[in-house]
């Protein structure tokens, strides 16, 4: 079963366009990753930045968790985020049609 990930980024005072530029830099190594279906950047009404992933698998999951690509992206954004990020894990609950009602 696929898994849906965000992970929220509050950007520190003044940082907010080096966060997004950071993020961007770390997103080609992710889709690189095996069992990465969705990685995607997302600017949110209260000023965050919200990233939307989507997983073959939760094992999948768990390699891009330990892996080199979320290592660089912490790396990144050192300094750049004025709290630590906020990561939801979710499994999808289809519902109605199937290409509208799950991610």
């Amino acid at each position: 079963m696929t898994v849906v990930v965000t992970a929220v980024f509050t950007p520190a005072a003044g940082s907010r366009g080096r966060l997004v530029e950071a993020l961007r830099t770390a997103v080609p190594a992710v889709h690189d990753e095996p069992g990465c279906l969705l990685y995607a950047l997302h600017d949110a009404a209260d000023g965050s930045i919200v990233m939307i992933g989507k997983w073959a698998s939760e094992r999948d999951l768990a390699a891009h968790a330990a892996g080199s690509a979320v290592a660089r992206l912490h790396t990144l954004v050192e300094g750049l985020i004025a709290r630590p990020v906020v990561v939801t894990t979710m499994a999808p609950l289809p519902a109605g049609s199937a290409g509208q009602g799950a991610l």
